[in-house]
This record gives structure tokens, C-alpha cells and sequence, in this order.
């Protein structure tokens, strides 16, 4: 085709391809261990494989309420009472969404109007950022001190003004690996109270907390329920990233205006799917054993690098492991993942491609929700750098 000729105002002027893309497709050139991209390299369960084309086969293949199926909004209300106390009416409260990283630009996009700040923490999941300022608003960054990657909340209520509309958290963290505490969220609600400020919290995570600890959901929290779009992902919980499925909750009123903005852009999303995970969620055990499934694989990575040259950074969340490797080379992090990537076979994520100033730690990010003879084979590499 022919050059467009018209200049174009970008929008996202430095936004180009995301990290992950980079590094997925810089280890397909090499024939590399894909340690980076953060999805699993085993299947689902047949059984779920089985109800979607059952449902299929039964019909149901037609556009299904905006909001989601009544089933799966029951399923979920119940989860979310079952494991945090707090209800929400599926009728008005719980809207099933093509994935969570579309719910939260959909919060933000219902929310968010130019000059509105928006308080994120980094280092932050990449679409946060584009997400407010195509709205108009401007990132407040505030940095998760290394090298547990813990909150001052200090340093938040001092970075608050009139102009501040959203403040967005992410528990248990990617790519930190770390995990908010009931205290923290407490020092969130106190920070809010009898404020107009409306909280974003990425909770895809949810269901893998380790060492025996409990996830603190928004959710727990009444001054922070009250004020949140709570967001949860169906692919992390069931290995099905593919499918692009999740979930927000919020209040009556928020999720007036988040719907309002959803009906004219996905408007709904798979049906049959959604009849699948409907049925899905009526066996617990398929999302309360995660974290202990997790935590094996965490553990046999973590104790396969013990003796290693990396350092492993704590891990209590997420299917994440973060290591330093300042006593392995002096290159910047994305010039040694890449390299990584060429020359030894394994692609990791640089953690400067979560921030917007790099603070110049030499840390790497390692997926391990893998088999164990990927992991056996990663950790063979890193073994012998």
C-alpha cells in the first residue's frame, strides 16, 4: 500500500511492542527455553475442554447478555462471598469480561479524564500506564522499595492532591512476586477514607499465595470495596490464558459506568465458554489447590539455584521468580536477558521494562508455571553461568 502521508499526533507516542512479544519471539528465533512470557506450557484440564465443546455442541453459540451469563456471575458471587465475606449482587455488580487486562482498561476508561492523576506503583504491569494516559491522565509513579518491593505508605499519602481520582494496586504483584498484607490494605482504606479516590486492584493473581498466607482482596475491606473495581482473570486460575477471560467487581454505581463503556466496545464475550467455567466453578478444589501446585514448582526452582551465582529475590506470590545476577555480569538487563536469550537458550523479562526511569537493578523475572522437565532444563543454564 501506499505511505499514509498525514502526519500523526500519536496518542502513546512511546509506547512501541510490549516486552513480552520481544522476548517470546527472540527465543522462537532461538530455539530458546521460554522462561519469560507468563502462561503455562502444559494444558488445562480435559474436563474443561470437554464442558466447552459439550456446551458447543448443545447450542449455545450465540451472543450471551453484555454482562455475562446469570450462571457465572452467581458462580463468582459465591466464590468471592465464600472466600472474602463480602457479597455482590451478580445482577449489577459482576460483569464477565474478555480478559482482565481489558476489564482494567475498561475501569480506567469509565473513570479517568484528562488531567485526572492516577497513583501507580512500580515496577507496574506494562498496560496500566497506556491505559490512564489515552484517557488523558497522568501516572503519580511511586516506587515499591527494593528489594522486597514493599509500600511506603508515606510516601503515598504524600504523593496524594485534589487532582488524584485513582490509585491502582496489584496483589500478589507481577512481576515482583510480592504480596499486599492486611496491613497494608488497612493503611490503604485509612489513606482513601472520605476521599473521592477510586481504586484499580489487579487481583489475576488471587488464588496463588504462598507459604500458607491469605490473599488480602479489596474485597475484605468495606472503605476499599466500596470504592473499587476488583479485577480476576479465568486463564491464570485455569491455565487457560488463551482464552482471554475475566472478571470485575464493583459497586452498583461503578459498575453502571464500567458497563457503559464496555457495551460499545466488546459488548460480551464466548459463550460457550463461559456455560464451561460456570460449571467449572462449582468445584472449588480446581482454584484452592493452586497454590500448593504452584508452590511445588516455586520450590524445586528455587532449590535448583540455590548454588547458583543468581540471587533469588523473595517469591510469595503469582507463578514468578525473580533473580539478581549482579554477581554474574555488569550489562544492562535487557541487554543481558537478551543475550541470555542468543547465546545460552533461555529468555527471562528485564525488570526495567516495568518502569518508566529504570532504577538500574540487575534483576531478571522467570516464569515457572512450566513442567518440571522445562524447569530441569532452564535451571540447567542458569546452573552453569
Amino acid at each position: 500500500m501506499p505511505a499514509y502521508r498525514h502526519s500523526i499526533a500519536s496518542k502513546l507516542p512511546a509506547v512501541g511492542t510490549t516486552i513480552f512479544t520481544v522476548m517470546s519471539r527472540l527465543a522462537q528465533e532461538h530455539n530458546a527455553i521460554n522462561l519469560s512470557q507468563g502462561f503455562p506450557d502444559y494444558d488445562c484440564d480435559p474436563a474443561l475442554q470437554d464442558c466447552v465443546t459439550r456446551y458447543m455442541k448443545a447450542g449455545h453459540n450465540q451472543y450471551p447478555p453484555m454482562a455475562g451469563i446469570p450462571q457465572l456471575r452467581e458462580a463468582i458471587s459465591a466464590k468471592v462471598h465464600a472466600l472474602y465475606g463480602a457479597s455482590y449482587d451478580p445482577e449489577h455488580e459482576i460483569t464477565v469480561t474478555p480478559g482482565a487486562t481489558y476489564a482494567i482498561f475498561t475501569a480506567i476508561a469509565a473513570m479517568i479524564r484528562p488531567g485526572d492523576e492516577v497513583i501507580v506503583f512500580e515496577p507496574a504491569y506494562d498496560s496500566y500506564v497506556p491505559a490512564l494516559e489515552v484517557q488523558g491522565g497522568k501516572a503519580v509513579y511511586i516506587g515499591l522499595k527494593f528489594p522486597d518491593y514493599h509500600i511506603n505508605w508515606d510516601e503515598v499519602r504524600t504523593a496524594i492532591t485534589p487532582r488524584t481520582r485513582m490509585i491502582i494496586i496489584n496483589t500478589p504483584n507481577n512481576p515482583t512476586a510480592s504480596v499486599l498484607s492486611a496491613a497494608d490494605m488497612q493503611a490503604l482504606e485509612i489513606l482513601t477514607r472520605d476521599t473521592g479516590i477510586l481504586i484499580v486492584s489487579d487481583e489475576v493473581y488471587e488464588h496463588i499465595v504462598f507459604d500458607g498466607a491469605a490473599h488480602q482482596s479489596a474485597a475484605r475491606f468495606p472503605g476499599l470495596a466500596e470504592r473499587s473495581f476488583i479485577v480476576s482473570s479465568f486463564g491464570k486460575t485455569y491455565h487457560v490464558t488463551g482464552w482471554k477471560m475475566g472478571y470485575c467487581l464493583a459497586p452498583r454505581e461503578l459498575m453502571t459506568e464500567f458497563r457503559k463503556v464496555h457495551q460499545f466496545n466488546a459488548f460480551t464475550c464466548n459463550t460457550p465458554v463461559q456455560y464451561a467455567l460456570a460449571d467449572f466453578m462449582q468445584q472449588p478444589e480446581h482454584y484452592l489447590g493452586l497454590a500448593a501446585f504452584y508452590q511445588k514448582k516455586r520450590d524445586y526452582f528455587r532449590e535448583r539455584l540455590r548454588e547458583s551465582r543468581f540471587s533469588l529475590l523473595p517469591s510469595d506470590g503469582t507463578y514468578f521468580q525473580s533473580l539478581r545476577y549482579d554477581d554474574v555480569s555488569n550489562e544492562k538487563d535487557i541487554d543481558f536477558a537478551m543475550r541470555l536469550t542468543r547465546e545460552r537458550g533461555i529468555a527471562a523479562i528485564p525488570l526495567s521494562a516495568f518502569y518508566h526511569e529504570p532504577p538500574g537493578h540487575k534483576v531478571l523475572r522467570f516464569c515457572f508455571a512450566k513442567k518440571e522437565e522445562t524447569l530441569f532444563k532452564g535451571t540447567e543454564i542458569l546452573r552453569r553461568i
